[in-house]
């Protein structure tokens, strides 16, 4: 077991900071009545994690080569441990929010080193078994998120969801500084400084005009004004880095078809599949009469499938051409999430359950698939910077998703609403600020529990519409897979956490 350690240092840390990527999903009714904050604006809780992780993703890797991976990692650990306390103990909804912001830095710091930790720490045979299993504990993270938010919610109250961070942290600082060896790149490169902060501003400033749309509308002057400020700084970034000796982001590998197709998937896969969950898991707590430990459980097989799916994919399809995983993986997301799209008024949790299955599955073929494809597009010597923009574009996929099916389902439930209810607008904030409990058991309780299964309907088909226009670009553009030794290695299939 000896040598096993630095593995089980490295497998803590990761599983602790994806699990707190979708833990919060079944908490959100809880923590917006605790806090007195509308359950739109929480969406934050989620978006904002997931956005500063994407935004700081590769900046922290070239960190690390240059500072010392365990450093950087262990940093990432206290730095994602202070931050789970102040969420902890938030007294409103803005030092939540803020609060996350910073956990999400350390999630960066700390998902950008464990890779490399493991490459350092395992050679031949024992590093495979290694990405194995740290492929395994990510997957699982991804699982039991939902179920661990229910369980704790229920039993202990949404704020211990974060603070039980802090003894997971301290055990794996204790044991990374213990049992891993430091280790850093002799030819690291200067961090580009420029790149990363317009990469941050142009990624931050394109989600809040997303979520802007939902209330303001998109031909509005705030969502116009903050789409163009993130156009603009997007603008800016792609001339700092080809002007850049060392880009975070070579963009040069997007003259490769092969891999714009492949980065349209990770833009597209987590939040196709994921962005509409923190909806149906208020769905499920309102109009289905579930609890949170019961939204948890609904939202399962999706999870556990792509677990499976994964798993079975690496095992049996590993010859498959990615190009076909990929595609094939984004087709089922789309079908699974289509097939969401059947809530009427009095439907049950059961509804949900065959679009999850074929969601889940889709998302444990494409997933462990895609940085496989994206590092077969390019030269030998730019596999890190392909695996990095994979995983980079993975997460502000997740965060672009929450932005862009939430404003969805706010205009649509408005529309629904309208004409149905005295004050359409009023009662529309209610249902997506959390009292959607009592909206649906109100005077109008039917109107609006039918508005809200018809907004929850657009949302998932804007999903699924979403991710097969996404297979589409993989089937046209990545035509020709050419692999390179070692790829696969360069992300396991514990792709499967977001």
């Amino acid at each position: 077991m000896g040598k096993w350690w630095p593995l089980t240092a490295v497998c803590v840390g990761a599983f602790m900071l994806l699990v707190d990527v979708n833990i919060v999903t079944v908490a959100l009714p809880d923590m917006a009545a605790g806090l007195g904050a509308s359950y739109s604006s929480l969406q934050w809780v989620m978006d904002v994690y997931a956005l500063v992780l994407a935004a700081l993703l590769m900046g922290a890797g070239a960190l690390a080569d240059r500072a010392g991976r365990r450093r950087v990692y262990v940093i990432g650990l206290v730095l994602f441990a202070l931050a789970s306390l102040a969420c902890g103990i938030a007294p409103d909804a803005a030092v939540l929010l803020a609060a996350r912001a910073v956990q999400g830095a350390g999630a960066a710091m700390m998902f950008a080193t464990t890779v490399a930790l493991v490459t350092s720490s395992y050679e031949g045979r024992d590093r495979a078994v290694a990405f194995g299993v740290w492929g395994a504990a990510n997957g699982a993270a991804a699982g039991v998120g939902p179920v661990l938010g229910g369980l704790v919610t229920q039993g202990l109250g949404w704020r211990w969801i974060f603070l039980l961070n802090l003894p997971v942290s301290v055990l794996a600082v204790a044991l990374t500084l213990r049992v891993v060896a430091e280790s850093r790149d002799p030819a690291a490169r200067r961090i580009d400084v420029p790149g990363v902060v317009l990469f941050a501003a142009a990624a931050g400033a394109v989600t809040y005009g997303l979520t802007r749309a939902g209330d303001a509308g998109w031909t509005s002057a705030p969502t116009l004004g903050w789409l163009t400020a993130g156009a603009a700084a997007l603008a800016a970034f792609a001339v700092a880095e080809l002007r850049s000796p060392h880009p975070i982001l070579d963009l040069r590998l997007f003259r490769a078809p092969a891999f714009t197709g492949v980065m349209i998937a990770s833009l597209a896969m987590s939040g196709t599949a994921f962005g509409y969950l923190l909806y149906t898991s208020l769905w499920l707590q309102s109009a289905a009469g579930l609890s949170a430990i019961g939204a948890g459980l609904a939202i399962l097989p999706m999870s556990g499938l792509a677990f499976a799916a994964s798993w079975l994919t690496g095992r049996f399809l590993h010859a498959v051409p990615p190009r076909l995983t990929v595609g094939a993986g984004l087709l089922l997301v789309g079908a699974g999430t289509l097939g969401q799209s059947v809530l009427t008024a009095g439907s049950g949790w059961a509804a949900l359950a065959p679009g999850f299955a074929v969601t889940g599955v889709g998302v444990g073929i494409a997933l462990p698939n895609v940085t496989a494809a994206a590092t077969a597009a390019v030269p030998p010597e730019r596999v890190g910077s392909a695996a990095g923009a994979v995983s980079a574009l993975r997460q502000l996929g997740f965060a672009f998703g929450i932005a862009v099916l939430g404003s969805v389902f706010h205009a649509a439930l408005e529309r629904s609403l309208d004409g149905d209810v005295p004050d359409a607008a009023g009662t529309a904030r209610a249902v997506a600020g959390g009292h959607a409990a009592q909206a649906v058991h109100g005077a109008s309780g039917g109107a609006v529990e039918s508005a809200f299964a018809s907004a929850l309907d657009a949302a998932t088909a804007t999903a699924g519409v979403i991710a097969i226009a996404a297979a589409i670009a993989v089937f046209a553009l990545v035509r020709r897979d050419r692999p390179q030794a070692g790829a696969a290695a360069a992300e396991p299939a514990a792709a499967t956490a977001r």
